[in-house]
């Protein structure tokens, strides 16, 4: 049989286990993410009810090594789960999807071209800073008006004015609090998964 048609069929084969492995291991992921949401932190300067989670992390550790996508599905699958509980309506979940989704996505594309460390170090701080931009959008156009089913928009300003004197209006909820605050987030998130990544590529790749 002719070489080249054999070392088509080699790669054939480990191409078709690498995408069930890649499958696999982001259904995994998507779980760990979901059970991840529940365990919660308050936020610093912040009213009781903001919260933070660290459920990003397993979508970042697969942009990394899967790919954009792998990260965009992860987020997807941990938020549709969470619809079987939510409190929003879907409103919360919507705009969790788009926050996480734009954090894991620049991350895992810029890291796909070039892998090396300091790519992955640069594409987290990038995508920390563009979290905090989606987080704001999202914030002040979906999440700070639902909170108005629950109590007046005042109220919820003054709840953040209450840690923070200066912020006195829904812009400065989202400028002072929401964008900071999720920017720290994304750096957290992202300089715990530099340094266990490494560790976790022969169990996410498979390699001996």
């Amino acid at each position: 049989m002719n070489k080249t048609i054999i070392l088509k069929r080699r790669t054939d084969i480990k191409m078709v286990r690498y995408n069930a492995r890649a499958v696999t291991i982001t259904a995994m992921l998507a779980a760990v993410s979901y059970i991840l949401g529940f365990v919660e932190f308050p936020v610093p300067l912040s009213p009781a009810f903001a919260r933070m989670d660290l459920s990003d992390f397993p979508a970042l550790v697969g942009a990394f090594a899967f790919g954009p996508v792998s990260g965009i599905m992860i987020e997807l699958v941990k938020n549709g789960l969470q619809l079987l509980s939510t409190s929003t309506g879907g409103v919360g979940e919507l705009a969790n999807f788009f926050i996480g989704a734009s954090f894991v996505w620049e991350a895992g594309f810029v890291y796909r071209f070039h892998k090396t460390k300091k790519t992955a170090w640069v594409s987290c701080i990038v995508g920390s800073f563009i979290m905090g931009i989606a987080a704001a959008v999202a914030n002040y156009f979906i999440l700070l008006p639902m909170f108005e089913i629950f109590m007046p928009l005042d109220q919820v300003i003054a709840s953040f004015g209450a840690f923070v004197p200066f912020i006195r209006t829904k812009l400065d909820v989202v400028l002072f609090n929401v964008f900071p605050f999720n920017v720290l987030k994304g750096l957290v998130i992202g300089t715990f998964t530099m340094v266990v990544y490494k560790r976790l590529t022969p169990v996410l790749k498979g390699v001996r």
